[in-house]
């Protein structure tokens, strides 16, 4: 008898990523747009659910992501929003999924903005930018304490720093990370027991070798991790 997996993730790219990149007649982004940004988000709604259909022919336990690489621009001066129409879109696109929710920023952002909406799990490149989080300590333990889930992507993505990593080493790079917002009040503990471990970004650019050692790695980091925090 074939088994089917325990859970299973889909991914569909967000509203502010999609909106900043699509262009109307005259080269403006859409998300400018009142009219374009609802239609969109509403879009991206019924993709995420029809995804969320088609994987639970898979498994019931779905996980779908969205995708937002330019909130890392959120807060600059190429992008002119509030945190109440980012939030307002991305409630738009999240009640569509019926299952888990994710949002994943590789880069920095204003992470109080994202722990404001209702998304389950927030995947961040913690190689990278793991500290950020650490400046939004209330934020993160409010998400905490309502059951959300911390996905560190500890891994690096970037072909040159993978071969330079073990799993003991980006343990300790992530209890760092842990640490820090331990000491601004959200528990060590907590934060252990509602960790995921990930690669900090996509491997789609790196060679199939080095993506296999990023998998392998992180196999390992999440070993090492069972065996530190988890009491059988």
């Amino acid at each position: 008898m074939e088994l089917s997996p325990f859970a299973i993730k889909g991914q569909v790219t967000g509203p502010i990523s999609c909106g900043l990149t699509i262009t109307d007649q005259e080269r403006r982004s859409i998300l400018y747009d009142d009219t374009l940004a609802d239609a969109l988000a509403k879009h991206l709604r019924l993709k995420a659910a029809w995804q969320e259909m088609k994987l639970k022919a898979i498994s019931n336990n779905t996980i779908i992501f969205v995708d937002e690489p330019y909130m890392a621009s959120f807060g600059s001066a190429f992008v002119s929003m509030s945190r109440e129409q980012v939030i307002t879109l991305l409630e738009e696109v999240f009640s569509g999924i019926s299952g888990l929710k994710g949002i994943h920023c590789c880069g920095n952002t204003d992470w109080s903005v994202i722990l404001s909406t209702s998304l389950d799990i927030l995947n961040f490149d913690a190689y990278n930018y793991g500290y950020t989080v650490g400046l939004y300590p209330d934020e993160v333990k409010a998400f905490l304490d309502r059951g959300g889930i911390l996905a560190w992507g500890i891994v690096p993505n970037d072909e040159k720093d993978i071969p330079g990593e073990t799993a003991k080493s980006l343990v300790d790079r992530l209890e760092e990370e842990i640490g820090a917002l331990d000491r601004k009040g959200v528990s060590f503990r907590l934060q252990t027991e509602r960790c995921l471990v990930t690669p900090s970004c996509g491997l789609g650019s790196t060679s199939p070798e080095a993506a296999e050692l990023a998998l392998e790695l992180l196999a390992e980091v999440s070993k090492e991790l069972r065996k530190r925090y988890i009491k059988e």
